[in-house]
Formats: C-alpha cells, sequence, structure tokens
C-alpha cells in the first residue's frame, strides 16, 4: 500500500507546477488554479507521509520528485506546447529508469 501512496504523492506533484503555471498572468494571480496548487501540494505532502513510513525517506523522496518530474515533463508536452525533443525523452526516462530500479532494490 505503501507504494500506491508514494505513486498518488507522485501526480499530487504534477499538480502544483501546473497550477502555479495557470495561475500566473499579465494581469495578476488567478485564485483557482493557485488554490488548486496549494490544495496538490498538501494533498502530495499528506501522500508521501504515509508512504515514508514504510519506504525509506530517501528511497521515497527520489521516487516522489522522479513521478512528479516526469509527469510535468509529459504535461508540460501535452499541455503547454513545449518541445518534444529525442534529448529530453532520454533524459527523462533515465528518471524513469531510476524510479523502476528504486522500486525493483527496495523492500517495504
Amino acid at each position: 500500500m505503501a507504494w500506491l501512496y508514494l505513486v498518488l504523492a507522485g501526480m499530487m506533484e504534477w499538480g502544483w507546477p501546473m497550477g502555479l503555471k495557470f495561475a500566473w498572468t499579465d494581469h495578476g494571480v488567478r485564485p483557482g488554479p493557485a488554490i488548486l496548487a496549494v490544495i496538490s501540494i498538501l494533498a502530495s505532502g499528506f501522500f508521501l507521509l504515509l508512504a515514508q513510513r514504510t519506504i525509506p525517506i530517501g528511497t521515497a523522496y527520489a521516487v516522489w520528485t522522479g513521478i512528479g518530474a516526469v509527469g510535468t515533463f509529459m504535461l508540460g508536452i501535452l499541455l503547454l506546447d513545449e518541445p518534444a525533443t529525442l534529448g529530453r525523452f532520454v533524459f527523462a526516462g533515465c528518471i524513469v529508469i531510476g524510479i523502476i530500479g528504486l522500486k525493483l532494490v527496495t523492500e517495504g
């Protein structure tokens, strides 16, 4: 169950950078996306709290940030028209390999 919490925590990490991106405009901050960003931060932290009770904190933190980084990378490409270059995918793939590797060598 701890790994499920960790995956959920990582997925909640996608929400706050995206929320902040959509919250900021030339006319100031839009409260809706900013509030969703804060909710996402809190939910992410809560699920990380649950996960790290069983999973070593170093592993949990690395996987949490990795899922957050790769998910935000993908959302940037899909929603924000960010570049989808081979190099970006190769290095994001390295993060995914690290996440999988940590899962394989970690008990809990």
